[in-house]
């Protein structure tokens, strides 16, 4: 009885079918993540929001960095109101991105860290937030167009 049923000899008859129209539909599955990181959108659409950047922490952590040129980790760490921990996690995302430089040295003897936007993360944010200021003034046309 059970010796049948581990056996596998009798395939489910939807397996093949629906396994070979995944690829198909590869092509379109990620259209989220490729504006994000490739570049402006089509001139017919509207910008769309950065995944990357979205992230809360993220966003915090790309705003502080676009008020200067670099700064240092800590002063990173105490004005985003973030852990070691959650920084470093979400300076690495940034910097594989391409939207964040991770420099390291010494002062003294003592390592510090220093994180700075590159230009790629200074437009990604630049991007992201028309997207966010579309969908206020979209709102705000639907609010007016209601109470009309």
């Amino acid at each position: 009885m059970s010796g049948e049923a581990d056996r596998g000899d009798d395939p489910a008859p939807g397996d093949g079918p629906a396994r070979d129209e995944r690829p198909a539909q590869s092509g379109s599955a990620a259209p989220d993540e490729a504006p994000a990181l490739d570049g402006a959108p089509a001139p017919d659409e509207a910008p769309a929001l950065d995944g990357v950047i979205h992230h809360p922490t993220r966003l915090t952590l790309v705003a502080f960095l676009s008020a200067c040129d670099e700064a240092e980790f800590a002063a990173v760490r105490d004005g985003c109101r973030v852990s070691d921990s959650a920084l470093s996690k979400n300076a690495s995302a940034l910097e594989a991105a391409g939207y964040l430089h991770v420099r390291k040295g010494h002062v003294g003897k003592r390592p510090r860290t220093w994180l700075s936007l590159t230009p790629a993360g200074r437009q990604a944010l630049a991007r992201h937030l028309a997207a966010l200021q579309d969908l206020v003034d979209a709102a705000r046309g639907a609010a007016g167009s209601v109470g009309a």
